[in-house]
């Protein structure tokens, strides 16, 4: 019989007891083991929470043990309903892993993961019990493979597609793909298909096999061709009919979620994303493929600005970084630098004429240190360019709004200003865009690594029949999430936690807050008297 004061909560997905013992401060956490269930339930989790607080005394000889009080939480977890091929086509037969063949694999107990295998998306909690409960926290199914598949390798084909714009990591993702189904799986029939969606309809499909992608991952670019636009349902589906097609893996972007909508044809079709984007702008995953290597390449335009800055008199340096929605790729570059001097950002507003404005902050720094570094985001201030009615309504072929180049803006009001408040004074300002040139390189040590894992997590999702998902690590554990979640969710720079409040320490940069930041502007740089 189990101890009483282990009691736990059972639920249809079973149960986690969590004990802290704050007397030796250790925190114990005990599974509670359960009964698989069908992908085909959502399920609701319970996490039972078993707070230790001690009663012993000490400092005497003689200690007065006593039972330790327990404060309890209970934690409802929601896990996220994954869409799964057997949803519409329930006879679907299985197969056993060709994994259990494969002498490079030695399957044991707990090398194959469950329906029950779950991935907190939230793993910090407050429990002084100050604040209201929260709502039940959400969990997704864990990335791995099945004990069990829903194709037969042996006549099953595989169909690859790259979308929208270039990042690094593309042709690794594809090599990895094609590796993984290859040797893992067995499957022989597997295409890449060219230039992105119209590719389905447009173009016959290349053959791919290992020996073939054997040197891809150090290339740049996509070799299979990509393309922006170009999504007509109705002619990806009846391509996929006519190629007999199974499954298709797609480095996932926002369109991609009209996939999801295939399931109406009643097709023995899989779909899988894997996230791509380097301005690490996807919401639930930890990041993106691309992103490190962009923060890396960005480093070589902030040092040839800080060089060329540091070489002229009055000289500032301007580097334009990719970043529509978010500034991700600024703020880690930023801090990686320790050459920037400014950096901004779409999640933050700023101004520049007045006092404690951008101009202002930079004339400054070129006061006290001659010269100075900025980087700008591409979507920051894009609400502060002047454009005509024709230009507010432009887009481009993804639907995305055509932004104005808001670094060239920038230097020619800084180049105003300048010449209207410092008249016969001399200042050369640098503009460097390195975006084409980090889009276009291949991955670093780090994205190589990581295009592996996702293509991997994504070969043993649509295997096991999961179907309109999304591979990536959780907290750092890979999981499936549902492609629609991806699509909606946002991932922006928070500028009210300590990671914000950091890179501004760094660097000592104001808010450009007209109330605030002028009083904080005189204590960086001291006007002199």
């Amino acid at each position: 019989m189990m101890d009483p004061e282990h009691q736990y909560y059972p639920t249809r997905t079973g149960s986690v007891t969590w004990e802290e013992n704050r007397e030796h401060g250790a925190t114990y956490c005990h599974a509670y083991p359960c009964n698989d269930l069908p992908p085909t339930q959502s399920h609701a989790l319970l996490l039972h929470l078993h707070l230790h607080r001690s009663n012993t005394s000490h400092g005497c000889r003689g200690r007065l043990h006593r039972r330790p009080r327990r404060r309890h939480y209970h934690l409802p977890v929601k896990v996220q309903k994954l869409p799964y091929l057997t949803h519409h086509l329930p006879n679907l037969k299985t197969f056993p892993n060709p994994l259990d063949r494969n002498h490079y694999y030695h399957p044991s107990d707990g090398f194959y993961i469950s329906h029950s295998d779950v991935i907190l998306r939230q793993i910090t909690y407050d429990l002084s019990g100050t604040f209201p409960t929260p709502p039940p926290h959400l969990a997704y199914h864990r990335a791995g493979p099945r004990k069990q598949i829903f194709f037969d390798p042996s006549i099953t084909s595989v169909a690859i597609v790259t979308c929208g714009g270039l990042c690094p990591g593309l042709n690794t993702v594809i090599r990895e793909l094609v590796v993984g189904l290859w040797e893992l799986y067995g499957i022989r029939q597997i295409y890449g298909i060219i230039a992105g969606y119209r590719g389905f309809s447009s173009f016959e499909p290349m053959a791919l096999n290992p020996k073939l992608v054997e040197d891809w991952h150090k290339r740049g670019g996509s070799v299979l061709e990509s393309s922006r636009g170009g999504f007509d349902l109705e002619k990806i589906v009846n391509a996929i009919r006519d190629r007999e097609f199974n499954q298709v893996e797609t480095e996932q972007c926002v369109e991609q979620s009209k996939y999801s909508t295939s399931r109406r044809w009643k097709l023995n079709v899989s779909i899988a994303g894997i996230p791509k984007t380097a301005d690490n702008d996807v919401g639930i995953i930890d990041r993106p493929f691309g992103f490190q290597t962009a923060v890396e390449m960005a480093q070589q335009a902030i040092s040839a600005a800080h060089v060329e800055a540091e070489s002229a008199v009055n000289g500032i340096g301007l580097v334009e970084l990719m970043g529509r929605s978010t500034g991700h790729i600024a703020l880690y570059a930023t801090l990686r630098s320790r050459d920037v001097d400014c950096y901004l950002i779409p999640e933050n507003e700023f101004y520049l004429e007045g006092k404690g404005g951008l101009f202002e902050f930079l004339e400054n720094r070129l006061e006290h240190n001659g010269h100075a570094v900025l980087v700008v985001a591409e979507g920051a201030g894009q609400d502060m360019i002047p454009r005509t009615d024709a230009q507010k309504k432009e887009t481009d072929e993804s639907g995305n709004p055509v932004f104005l180049d808001v670094s060239r803006w920038q230097k020619s009001e800084l180049k105003s200003w300048w010449d209207k408040e410092h008249p016969g004074e001399l200042v050369t300002i640098k503009y460097i865009d390195p975006t084409y040139m980090i889009r276009a390189v291949p991955a670093n040590a780090t994205d190589n690594l990581y295009c592996t894992l996702l293509a991997h997590s994504a070969i043993r999702g649509v295997m096991a029949a999961y179907t309109g998902f999304v591979s990536g690590p959780i907290n750092g554990n890979y999981g499936y999430i549902p492609v629609v979640e991806v699509a909606e969710a946002k991932n922006p720079v928070s500028t009210m936690n300590h990671k914000w409040a950091w890179v501004r320490s760094h660097i000592n940069q104001p808010d450009f807050c007209k109330e605030v930041d002028a009083q904080f502007l005189n204590v960086l740089c001291p006007q002199e008297s």
